[in-house]
């Protein structure tokens, strides 16, 4: 719906930790490195799957990661093994790989259709990268220069290497990204895993970034806007926190958790939604002020419909016959007229 079958349609994965400050919070990790406070903090590592295209961000699932610094060891449970209860708590223990190719299936199952997965270079793993290509669903993803990660088949082994060979036998083009400018070269070469990819070297003042593409037929252009879209989920954190309290709770019950984190996607999904069928593109906190504002309105028409309800009951007239029908419709104008301020006429 709204959606034009050129528009390019992302799945991302990414993860994100909220902190947590107490003792007892089944879930929370000591440990985790906070991209957001630049730290390592105790808290809750969310890992989720956000859908993206060029009108909508939806979150579409999500998962609790725990490190070998648990503080509440809650595995151990009398919770039944076969509920669903049971399923999320001993999810967590899984790697956040294995965590993000379940969610990638679920959604794929689920019937939701992607032309690409975006990933950072925590995801981008050449194992991890093949097994999602096998389910049909092309990769683009920035990678680490690591060469024990990456390494290719032919003269030129290493990411920087590569690199090197590119510039000099391509001419560099030029771009820039809001104030960052930067220039970009590209090379089709062969990876022992994953065979054939398409990596653009984006150069900026300080950093070599290489992104990887599965589909080598995407011009360089084209790779480097549909990568973009991977701050979208960035964002849509950002947007969950500040609207929708998302990482605000601090019940030490594990489903708890789950639940309210659940109920501030739904928020989220609810509001972009909306935002899609009004054909009105708006940031997300415009849009969730407008509709607060609209909210509060329905709250005071409620009760004062209320009152009008209670005024009713409060009457002497009862209904006897048909005939009185009539009064009661009378009486229900005049007090609309009364309490609104305007007369109703149907």
């Amino acid at each position: 719906m709204f959606q034009n079958s050129t528009d390019t349609k992302v799945l991302i994965i990414d993860d994100t930790v909220e902190i947590k400050r107490g003792k007892y919070i089944e879930g929370s990790c000591k440990n985790l490195w906070s991209n957001k406070e630049k730290r390592v903090v105790k808290g809750l590592n969310i890992v989720s799957i956000n859908y993206s295209d060029s009108y909508t961000d939806l979150m579409l699932d999500f998962s609790l990661n725990y490190n070998k610094n648990q503080i509440v060891d809650f595995t151990d449970t009398t919770i039944h093994h076969s509920s669903n209860a049971y399923k999320r708590r001993i999810e967590g223990i899984n790697g956040k790989n294995l965590q993000a190719i379940n969610m990638i299936n679920r959604a794929l199952n689920a019937g939701i259709y992607a032309d690409y997965l975006l990933l950072d270079s925590w995801y981008a793993k050449p194992n991890f990268i093949n097994e999602v290509k096998q389910n049909g669903l092309d990769v683009i993803a920035r990678v680490s220069k690591s060469n024990k990660i990456w390494q290719f088949i032919g003269n030129s082994k290493t990411l920087e290497s590569l690199y090197n060979q590119a510039k000099h036998h391509k001419c560099s083009k030029l771009g820039n990204y809001n104030s960052i400018k930067y220039s970009y070269v590209s090379a089709i070469v062969t990876h022992k895993t994953l065979g054939k990819i398409k990596i653009v070297f984006i150069k900026t003042k300080d950093n070599l970034i290489p992104i990887i593409s599965t589909n080598i037929i995407l011009s360089d252009i084209e790779i480097i806007n549909t990568y973009k879209k991977r701050w979208n989920i960035e964002q849509g954190y950002k947007d969950l926190r500040e609207y929708f309290q998302f990482g605000k709770e601090e019940n030490r019950i594990y489903e708890a958790l789950i639940a309210r984190i659940t109920l501030s996607f739904l928020a989220y999904n609810l509001t972009s939604y909306i935002n899609r069928i009004n054909n009105e593109p708006q940031t997300l906190g415009n849009l969730f002020r407008d509709l607060e504002c609209q909210l509060e309105t329905l709250a005071i028409s409620m009760e004062i419909f209320l009152k009008i309800l209670e005024n009713l009951l409060q009457s002497q007239q009862l209904v006897k016959r048909n005939k009185d029908l009539e009064q009661i419709i009378h009486m229900l104008r005049v007090y609309t007229k009364k309490q609104l301020g305007f007369m109703c006429e149907s």
